[in-house]
Formats: C-alpha cells, sequence, structure tokens
C-alpha cells in the first residue's frame, strides 16, 4: 500500500509541474509574429493606356520583396497622373482611371486611386507619396485608438496574464506599412534629367520611401545608379528586380498599334480592349494632344531654376 500511495504522489507531483510549466508557455493556438516590414507598393505614370505590363510589375516587384524575407506586400496602388501633366498625347484622366479600374477588377490586392488624376494641377511624385503614407498613418492611428475604446468598454478588467503582455508587446513593436515607389528602368533613368526631377524631391523619394525598379532589356540600372552621385548615395534604398521573362509592352506602342488599326488583343486586357472599342480611344487627333506643350514638370522646374 505503500509503494502504491508513493507513486500517485509522484504522478501527482509530475502533473502538477508540468501544469506549472504549461502555463508558462504561449497558448497553442498563438499566432506566430511575422517581423517582416509591411509594403505598400505606388506606381504612378501615365497608363495611357495601362497593359499587362504595368500589372506585371507589381507581381514582380511583390515576389522580389517577399523572396528577401524582410518585407511583406500587403497592397499595390496604381495611380494615374492628371491631365495638367500636359503629356503630348495624353486622353483625359476619366478614359485613363476608367480603364486601370477595369485591368485591376479581378485583382485582390492591387486598387486604382484617383487622388492623383483628381487634382486640378500636376502633383510631383514626392507628393503622391506623402499623401498615401499620410493615409496609412490616419488609418493606423483609428485603429489603435479602436482598441482603447473597446478596452475600456469592458466592464471587468482583465487579469495581467502572459496573453496580456503579449498583446502589448506585439502592438507596441507594429511599424506602420511603408509606400515604396514602383517604377520601371525608364522612370529610373529619368531621374537624372534636367529639370524634370528636383534633386530634394529625389532626395526624399529615396530617404523616406524607397524605390523597387524592374529592369527591362536593353537597361543598364545598375551602371545609371553608379553615375549618379544621389542614387549612389542612396542605393541601398533602391531594389533593382530583374525581368527574366522578357516583356517589352508599352503604352506607345499599344498606341502606335491602334492608330495603325493593328490588333492590342492579349497586350491589354480584354476589358481595356472593349473600353478603347467602344469609346474610339486613340487615334491620329488624340495623338497629337498637348502637341507644342513643353511638360509641365519641365516647365514648373525651369523657371524655378
Amino acid at each position: 500500500m505503500r509503494l502504491v500511495s508513493s507513486a500517485v504522489a509522484v504522478r501527482l507531483h509530475l502533473s502538477s509541474s508540468e501544469a506549472v510549466q504549461q502555463s508558462l508557455l504561449p497558448p497553442q493556438n498563438m499566432e506566430k509574429s511575422d517581423d517582416r516590414r509591411e509594403v505598400v507598393l505606388l506606381a504612378t505614370g501615365s497608363f495611357n493606356p495601362i497593359t499587362v505590363m504595368h500589372l506585371r510589375l507589381f507581381e514582380l516587384a511583390r515576389d522580389y520583396l517577399h523572396e528577401t524575407g524582410k518585407y511583406k506586400v500587403i497592397k499595390g496602388i496604381i495611380s494615374p497622373v492628371g491631365d495638367g501633366y500636359k503629356k503630348k498625347g495624353l486622353i483625359e484622366a476619366s478614359h485613363r482611371l476608367a480603364m486601370a479600374n477595369l485591368a485591376t477588377k479581378n485583382s485582390n490586392w492591387i486598387e486604382v486611386d484617383s487622388w492623383e488624376c483628381s487634382q486640378k494641377e500636376w502633383m510631383e511624385t514626392v507628393l503622391v507619396l506623402r499623401h498615401h503614407q499620410q493615409k496609412l498613418a490616419n488609418a493606423n492611428t483609428s485603429d489603435s485608438s479602436e482598441k482603447v475604446v473597446h478596452k475600456k468598454g469592458h466592464k471587468r478588467k482583465r487579469e495581467n496574464s502572459y496573453q496580456d503582455k503579449t498583446d502589448r508587446c506585439l502592438q507596441e513593436s507594429k511599424v506602420m506599412p511603408q509606400v515604396k515607389l514602383l517604377c520601371g528602368a525608364d522612370m529610373l533613368e529619368s531621374l537624372g534629367k534636367p529639370n524634370l526631377w528636383k534633386n530634394e524631391d529625389v532626395i526624399e523619394i529615396l530617404s523616406s520611401f524607397g524605390i523597387v525598379c524592374i529592369t527591362r532589356l536593353g537597361s543598364n540600372a545598375s551602371n545609371f545608379i553608379y553615375e549618379s552621385d544621389i542614387l549612389w548615395k542612396y542605393k541601398h534604398m533602391i531594389h533593382l528586380v530583374e525581368e527574366w521573362i522578357t516583356n517589352d509592352i508599352s503604352s506607345t506602342k499599344i498606341r502606335r498599334a491602334l492608330r495603325r488599326g493593328m490588333s492590342i488583343r492579349y497586350l491589354v486586357p480584354d476589358s481595356v480592349v472593349e473600353y478603347i472599342e467602344n469609346h474610339e480611344l486613340y487615334n491620329e487627333r488624340s495623338e497629337e494632344r498637348n502637341s507644342g506643350i513643353i511638360l509641365e514638370p519641365l516647365a514648373r522646374n525651369s523657371k524655378n531654376s
């Protein structure tokens, strides 16, 4: 009997110890923390018209950033430039916005934003980046406020448990998502054109946001970064993404094909093809729009230089 009682006592002691140890461990159903920096990819440009290559840029950039293990892309934003840009052949923003919305209709993470193209005047890219970063900041503040109000509404204060401490640590370590400029090699190279970009704007874009650039066949983005003192200084903020499946589709070539009565099917989404046909967009007359007018950034920056 004594041996049996001793064995029972040992088992009870072990069970008690295991229970204490289990209580010190995190809950089994608790999700593993993801310490990757959340990123929102923002692409600005004419989208005149939007093509499948524009959409591919987002997919390529997301794959690349995820493979680094440092970033988690949570959203992509397409922001068509406004009519105030005054680029030759640029059709109305309402059409370009509508086509972009049609092109992204089936995407579960890429959306179109109308803020930039709804402005009466042309907006510098750095202002568009600031706008979307501020939207994220406002949303983050709003979410935090709602959590505080919800906790204050509890009738019974929760005990200072392991879960409470973990929740607070996760909330404090939560970093606001960062907006990064998504572009092609042609935009990266344009940063060196006189009066097209202001140096202070380029510095802010690089230092505060960063660039994800999709390279193209025949371009040497690395060499361009080397030759630019500003880009070289902030080269750690520039992500160059190699496109191994070469794709030379461009809006310029799409418009040229349309002027010549050639098919553009499978070069742009079918819904965009239908929209162009229904509204009879892109012809010799539309290509002459803003002809003879200086591009707005060149005109504005030339006055200030």
